[in-house]
């Protein structure tokens, strides 16, 4: 009975996935169909994209981390060479003021996606060989401080704001729960958040951003204008919305519609109950993973379940607060619904990885608690 409970959790983890991503196609088919004169090139485009995300889910799925623990290192370098790599002229594709692909010819990868990946994987990795060192200021401290400021500055000199602030949330968070002391822990966050508002302060365009945040109605001829559209858009939409194909948002009044504010074309479209719906999914996802924490077998385990975890969530937390008026705009994708493929090959990886392992627990005693092993 433990067994089959436990094997429901992860195919309804599975079910909720796959049920952002049909609501991504049927909304991006309406948008491009609005946008491009009846083709719907990014429900097409996205289609396509579902085969290398369907591969790499399964891939993630089947590996053995254990055995791929050994190449952490290695993973960890190739990481930071890459964000490196995209900041050099010629190398690195700019695109509207940032330099944050790579150009293949054939498509674009942008490296602070699959960055996060080995990120979380050597983070994991160091964190739990330190383990009965958590409390050193050195080993449990100062060197994973240095690993997430590694990652955060590089992210950040692309720019990418709202990226270089997910990594930090989410390494923030392993590093807390991995044993850190909080004397350490809070005392470095305010700094950093201090930091990280200063380079905000000096960056006009983000500063405009915050600016404009803070009168919406003042600036939603300029600044504030993506947010306005989008904001009424909810109020259209009203509770069942005004159905499929028949909102005004999406031509052209509101900017990057099928992207990373593609959330209001849901709530003006299908209303509050599948808006409702969505933040209701993410929300179970979350909830979910959480329950089977306990059943984590080493903190290697744990923590790479939560770094996979923090970056869907907090990514998707980002989107909706960004989209809702709650926080200010910053150009970051809605997991499994915003159009783009690279971020829904890394969204399906981390999936794959969450119930690789979720999956991998099913032989251990629901009764056994999370152990700290040596």
């Amino acid at each position: 009975m433990d067994i089959l409970r436990r094997r429901g959790s992860v195919w309804l983890l599975l079910l909720i996935v796959l049920c952002l991503i049909l609501l991504s196609i049927t909304v991006l088919y309406s948008v491009g169909r609005a946008e491009s004169n009846g083709a719907s090139v990014y429900a097409r485009k996205q289609m396509q994209w579902l085969v290398p995300a369907g591969i790499a889910f399964f891939i993630a799925l089947k590996i053995n981390y254990e055995k791929l623990r050994a190449l952490a290192w290695p993973i960890g370098i190739l990481t930071v060479l890459a964000l490196i790599l995209v900041l050099i002229p010629g190398i690195g594709k700019v695109s509207n003021g940032a330099r944050r692909w790579v150009d293949l010819g054939f498509l674009s990868i942008q490296v602070s996606d699959f960055a996060k990946l080995g990120y979380v994987f050597i983070m994991a990795h160091y964190l739990a060989s330190i383990q009965r060192q958590s409390d050193s200021i050195t080993k449990g401290f100062l060197i994973p401080v240095f690993m997430i400021a590694l990652a955060f500055g590089l992210v950040l000199l692309e720019p990418d704001y709202g990226t270089a602030a997910l990594l930090a949330a989410t390494g923030g968070t392993m590093l807390f729960l991995s044993g850190c002391r909080m004397c350490y822990l809070v005392p470095t966050a305010l700094c950093g958040i201090s930091l990280f508002a200063v380079a905000i302060y000096n960056n006009p365009v983000r500063m405009k951003r915050i600016l404009s945040f803070l009168d919406i109605e003042g600036n939603k001829a300029d600044g504030s204008y993506q947010l306005y559209q989008g904001i009424l858009g909810y109020g259209v939409g009203g509770i069942d919305g005004v159905g499929l194909g028949n909102g005004r948002q999406q031509m052209a009044f509101l900017p990057e519609a099928h992207t990373d504010f593609i959330f209001p074309i849901i709530g003006e479209e299908l209303g509050f109950i599948f808006t409702g719906g969505v933040v209701l999914g993410f929300l179970a996802f979350f909830l979910l993973v959480v329950w089977r924490l306990r059943q984590a077998p080493d903190m290697f385990q744990f923590l790479l379940v939560v770094g996979a975890l923090m970056l869907i969530t907090i990514q998707a937390l980002f989107n909706l607060g960004v989209v809702t008026g709650c926080l200010p705009t910053k150009g970051i994708s809605l997991p499994f619904i915003s159009y783009g493929g690279s971020n829904l090959v890394i969204m399906m990886t981390l999936v794959g990885l969450i119930l690789n392992r979720l999956l991998s627990w099913e032989r251990i005693p629901w009764s056994k608690q999370l152990e700290v092993k040596g």
